[in-house]
């Protein structure tokens, strides 16, 4: 019974022992893949931080543009109606969401054809819009970008690998031939973790401006409405 729980004892510490090794392992897979490869593997990995924090922060960003407070219209219906214009802009001015702001800019031209405040508001929205999808273009980017620097260490590990084979004295050997493998999978499989990952996070974050556009459009529809209703 000792024996059996000696066993499981030196089991338990080979497992926790695995997670070193895997590292160790990892760190000299990329310096066992050259200079070059260990510049595409650096390139990548800003990248990588780049793109994380594109998303982390349009994320948090967008969120908070789409956070409209549902008794917001009401409110704003209820000041127009009543003719406290400045109530009204008053607490588009406290709220702090494209929304308020696209309301804030109708309520100043109230006065003026509908067919200019309309035109006012969408101008308002296009520039909301516009910040939203602020760096959007940047993960897209490098979603595009990091497959083809990782392809690149490809092309540039295999030339190093058949250049070390023609070269090679005393016959060939795995380990002359190693470092341009290395460079050639390592380079691929990181160059592609990094852009399916921007290119899945791209396609969340504008998914979620699409939302915010809409909610932007149907209170912009209920902001007119509310203008054409004829007062009591």
């Amino acid at each position: 019974m000792f024996q059996n729980f000696l066993f499981l004892f030196q089991s338990v510490k080979l497992d926790e022992a695995q997670p070193e090794k895997v590292s160790e392992g990892l760190l000299s897979t990329i310096i066992s893949s050259g200079p070059l490869g260990i510049a595409i593997v650096a390139i990548l990995l800003v990248l990588a931080v780049i793109g994380f924090y594109i998303f982390f922060e349009r994320y948090a960003t967008i969120t908070r543009a789409g956070q409209v407070d549902q008794s917001f219209m009401n409110n704003i219906r209820a000041n127009v109606q009543s003719g406290n214009i400045q109530g009204a802009k008053a607490l588009c001015q406290t709220t702090d969401s494209p929304v308020a702001r696209m309301v804030e800019k109708g309520l100043q031209r109230i006065g003026k054809p509908l067919r200019d405040i309309d035109a006012a508001i969408e101008n308002v929205g296009n520039l909301e819009i516009f910040k939203l999808e602020k760096n959007l273009s940047g993960l897209a980017n490098i979603a595009g970008a990091a497959p083809m620097i990782g392809f690149f260490g490809t092309v540039t590990g295999m030339i190093a690998a058949f250049y070390n084979m023609s070269h090679a004295e005393g016959g060939i050997t795995p380990d002359k031939l190693a470092g341009g493998i290395y460079q050639a999978l390592l380079t691929t499989a990181f160059g592609l973790l990094v852009g399916i990952l921007a290119f899945v996070g791209y396609n969340i974050l504008v998914a979620k401006v699409d939302k915010v556009v809409y909610q932007m459009e149907r209170n912009t529809v209920e902001f007119m409405d509310l203008l054409q209703e004829p007062t009591a």
